[in-house]
């Protein structure tokens, strides 16, 4: 019979060591939580600002192409856009020619908060790949892309 487990590093993962699904929910978890910790960079959470983000690079973007594109269901990217309407970050516009899409765009005010908050995700961002040297970040990086299908001219 085994001891029992008392200690982190003696926990046994057999062939989840080996899931690349569990470890990159492990890695995302792990992500997460050093971004809400005191080393994260504090107004945005990191959805809110990739949405402000994807939409500053493409300005009349619609929303159902915005969600696609970063996998947020409809209904959360619906709450979402009006939270940032709501805080002045985000214009809707429905055009004349299909009255089912809405486009977005940021406000003068959008504009300020993603140029304020992108120093402090791009310098956290920096930090948190601290781990890995920068061979190892680039490798991580362009595997990464690969695998969620994301094309150099799509950056």
């Amino acid at each position: 019979m085994d001891a029992p487990v008392r200690h982190l590093d003696q926990v046994k993962l057999g062939a989840l060591a080996d899931s690349v699904g569990f470890l990159l929910r492990l890695a995302q978890l792990r992500a997460f939580d050093d971004f809400f910790s005191e080393n994260g960079p504090r107004d945005l959470k990191p959805g809110e600002f990739s949405v402000l983000w994807v939409i500053a690079r493409n300005p009349g973007i619609r929303q159902s192409v915005l969600g696609q594109r970063l996998m947020i269901k409809r209904a959360h990217m619906t709450k979402l856009i009006r939270a940032m309407e709501e805080a002045g970050f985000v214009s809707r516009r429905i055009p004349d020619r299909d009255r089912r899409a809405v486009e977005l765009t940021l406000t003068p005010s959008g504009e300020s908060e993603v140029a304020k908050a992108s120093a402090l995700f791009f310098d956290y961002e920096q930090r948190t790949g601290a781990p890995l040297d920068d061979r190892e970040q680039a490798a991580l990086l362009a595997l990464l892309k690969k695998y969620v299908g994301l094309r150099e001219e799509q950056e």
